[in-house]
């Protein structure tokens, strides 16, 4: 992964900035995911507040895990398998990152400042290769492009 320890230390205090309103970043993040791609909406068969909890839970795994990655990459590997069996297509990491760009600058706010969003940008960037590699053994980030068309 190519964050250095200045924008892992941005992604973590940013993250513990969202943290006290997770409820309601977890609900701004659907919001514009589904904004962004409804068809994505038929993925989600449970209560939205529990998938909510879930996405928050599952973020503050990853910001916590950049400090140790040999123990991150794994998780994330077995969490994107799982996604694949959920209808999750290779196409679909595109909006959820866009979703939670949103996300973070707006439940950030002027704190979200273009340091720390390009160190989310990088970290998301590497989670999505990460687990789209695991998930579809075809996937070549290098020559990977998303044709799927996105409301905005």
């Amino acid at each position: 992964m190519s964050l250095n320890a200045d924008q892992i230390q941005l992604i973590q205090s940013s993250f513990s900035q969202v943290e006290p309103i997770a409820d309601k970043a977890a609900a701004i993040f659907y919001a514009k995911l589904f904004e962004y791609d409804p068809s994505l909406k038929r993925l989600f068969k449970n209560d939205m507040a529990s998938q909510g909890r879930k996405l928050m839970s599952t973020l503050k795994v990853a910001v916590q895990g950049l400090n140790d990655l040999g123990k991150l990459v794994p998780v994330l590997q077995k969490l994107a398998i799982g996604h694949v069996n959920y209808g999750v297509s290779v196409d679909d990491y595109t909006p959820v990152g866009n979703a939670l760009m949103y996300t973070l600058k707006t439940g950030l706010g002027p704190a979200f400042t273009p340091e720390t969003q390009k160190a989310w940008s990088i970290l998301y960037k590497t989670v999505a290769t990460v687990m789209r590699e695991a998930a579809y053994p075809n996937f070549d980030a290098s020559t990977y492009r998303n044709t799927k068309h996105y409301n905005h």
